[in-house]
């Protein structure tokens, strides 16, 4: 019953234990679910009031624990864990599964000219560029001309490493063409996830003691955080973009795939999506969602303040973004 919930559960935390591996991928796998994408304006609505009336010390009649949970998760899968805004729908982790794997599975397929080479990598990083900058850190907007500087930066920039990667894998074995397509991306991260980022380079993401008080912006700790994401977003991509190949290479010997040639794409996209629906919540959960460093880390100015007005921390905290 209602009356039994308690009003001391800790929403603001995920359910289970973030100091360890599992207990951040349990987490990730709820956040990440795509079946979260179909969920309807009313739903997470719904949620979203469940959750701000339960801060409050409002338990909506009825209301289990899991319940409140699944609302929670509702929640955190749609709207920013800084700004509380209602993130776009294909910037959103729960769709990393359906729309990465059908532009991984046609960056897998068509790789062997340079208009499609081009085509798919844009295509990829501009969906990048739309989930770095709808997972940021912190709460400070950029402005349209920041965004866009930042958006035409990394595509371009992305898009001219997959051609340098596609030059030099055509002096190599036919096989090696194939993982073209994943050197691109993972160096493209490295690229595409700063430049989406960039005002956190400069101005800092907030940091907080450990009961979530407000102690500045750091841009060592933006550093550390953006640095987390790039290597998290290429572990993602290693299953989804080094086992298919592999896979396809041997198929496409086999009879039955010279005989329908057709069959490569929706294979490839079907490989792709199977290994990013376990890689995607598990490279999440390599690092914790808010991670940590020693104020010692941070800039001087900074510390100094914070040696004033908390002398008692040691350890700050901040949201790495996804």
């Amino acid at each position: 019953m209602s009356e039994d919930l308690s009003l001391n559960i800790n929403i603001k935390e995920p359910r289970w234990d973030q100091g360890t591996f599992m207990g951040r991928a349990k987490h990730f796998f709820m956040v990440t679910d795509p079946r979260n994408v179909l969920l309807s304006s009313d739903t997470l609505e719904d949620a979203r009031v469940t959750m701000e009336n339960y801060r409050s010390g409002v338990v909506k009649p009825g209301l289990t624990e899991d319940e409140l949970w699944r609302a929670k998760y509702v929640y955190d899968s749609a709207f920013h864990p800084d700004t509380g805004e209602k993130m776009f729908v294909i910037g959103r982790m729960s769709a990393q599964v359906p729309v990465n794997m059908s532009i991984t599975g046609s960056m897998l397929t068509f790789y062997r000219t340079t208009p499609a080479v081009v085509f798919w990598q844009w295509v990829n990083q501009s969906f990048n560029a739309v989930v770095n900058y709808t997972n940021r850190s912190g709460d400070a907007p950029m402005s349209v001309n920041q965004l866009g500087v930042a958006y035409i930066s990394a595509t371009t920039g992305a898009v001219v490493t997959a051609l340098g990667f596609k030059t030099l894998a055509s002096r190599l074995p036919p096989i090696a063409s194939r993982f073209v397509p994943f050197a691109a991306v993972a160096a493209a991260n490295c690229i595409n996830i700063p430049f989406m980022r960039q005002r956190e380079l400069k101005f800092g993401i907030p940091v907080m003691d450990e009961n979530g008080n407000r102690l500045g912006e750091s841009p060592n700790a933006a550093k550390q955080a953006i640095m987390q994401v790039v290597v998290s977003r290429i572990g993602m991509a290693v299953p989804a973009m080094a086992i298919p190949p592999v896979i396809m290479n041997s198929l496409e010997k086999k009879a039955f795939m010279k005989r329908f040639p057709l069959l490569n794409a929706p294979i490839q996209v079907g490989l792709v999506g199977l290994c990013l629906v376990f890689a995607t919540p598990l490279c999440c959960a390599l690092f914790p969602q808010k991670s940590s460093m020693s104020v010692s880390g941070l800039e001087a100015d900074l510390q100094k303040r914070i040696r004033e007005t908390s002398p008692k921390t040691t350890t700050v905290f901040f949201n790495k973004g996804l």
